[in-house]
């Protein structure tokens, strides 16, 4: 296994898109690890003084000084040896750690859960204490961080052109869903050769739902194994912890989301057992849980958690 390392910068970087015609800026073996560095921000989101501010970062703004179809600032996308259309990418998330000691939120008119109810738009640096692992809010409250990226993402089909980075999709994108940190695993289905993996918008810590757009958004680094598995063979993320299974639906509606991934829980456990169709939707009303992944990005998330001793019995 080799162990490679991928630079926030503007030649590694891609803003606001996925697009399968961008030529990867790495190639790596199924099976390596690669630790990939992740700015976020657009012109003017950062602290003006007292922070460390990635330079990074400013050579990308200087470079693209704004976005078109999307405001992630994404870092790759990295080919894996033999990955072909049809098999499935392990994403194993190994580390991920804090690059700067600041974050922001922001609230958006006309956008987020709410969006009549805040006419105004607001800008929050947030001071990220690196050894404590909190974030200090304005009025005084402390929170614990829980970094996790916002998006991990393969290429889309091609037949679907250049795609805002906003939306998240079949090839993955902008899922964020906390539970995706060091030891969960998330598994993509591959849709062009090399599979052309990005990852980026990086989250100090969030609460499902993300409901005022942001997360505390902040630059990270994120270490990551890349498998190409051609035993599996679904056509919509998957991901696992330690101790739960967990599937997903992205759609505007959210019922149609909560439909989408109980039909996929439903399709998973009775690939791991012997229990019928109406046992495995009886098991996930008795057991499972319904989470409501986030209602900010256009098509909303659903993600269902089954706990993983449920299905060794």
């Amino acid at each position: 296994m080799t162990h490679h390392h991928l630079a926030a910068s503007v030649l590694n970087c891609h803003w606001g898109y996925f697009d399968a015609t961008r030529a990867p800026v790495l190639t790596i073996k199924s099976g390596d690890r690669v630790t990939i560095d992740t700015v976020s921000g657009a012109p003017g989101f950062y602290p003006k003084s007292g922070f460390h501010v990635p330079p990074e970062l400013l050579e990308i703004h200087k470079a693209h000084p704004g976005y078109q179809l999307g405001p992630h600032i994404l870092t790759g996308p990295v080919a894996v040896d033999g990955a072909k259309s049809g098999q499935v990418l392990e994403v194993r998330i190994i580390d991920i750690k804090l690059r700067q000691d600041w974050g922001y939120n922001l609230i958006r008119p006309l956008a987020g859960t709410l969006p009549d109810d805040f006419p105004e738009p607001r800008l929050l640096n947030i001071a990220l204490d690196l050894e404590r692992n909190v974030g200090k809010l304005p009025w005084g409250l402390e929170l614990q961080l829980a970094p996790f990226y916002g998006i991990l993402a393969v290429a889309p089909p091609k037949s679907w052109g250049r795609i805002t980075s906003i939306v998240p999709r079949a090839h993955g994108g902008n899922l964020d869903n906390k539970e995706l940190i060091p030891g969960a695993t998330l598994y993509l289905p591959i849709f062009n050769d090399g599979a052309l993996f990005s990852c980026g918008d990086g989250h100090g810590v969030q609460g499902d739902g993300e409901v005022c757009v942001t997360a505390i958004e902040t630059a990270l680094q994120g270490t990551f194994e890349l498998i190409v598995r051609d035993d599996l063979c679904f056509t919509y993320p998957r991901a696992e912890t330690p101790t739960h299974f967990i599937t997903m639906g992205m759609d505007p509606d959210l019922d149609q989301c909560a439909v989408m991934a109980l039909r996929d829980m439903i399709r998973l456990i009775r690939e791991r057992t012997n229990l019928t169709a109406e046992d495995a939707y009886t098991l996930c009303s008795l057991a499972a849980d319904l989470r409501v992944t986030q209602t900010v990005n256009g098509s909303k998330g659903i993600h269902v958690m089954l706990a993983k001793f449920l299905l060794s019995a």
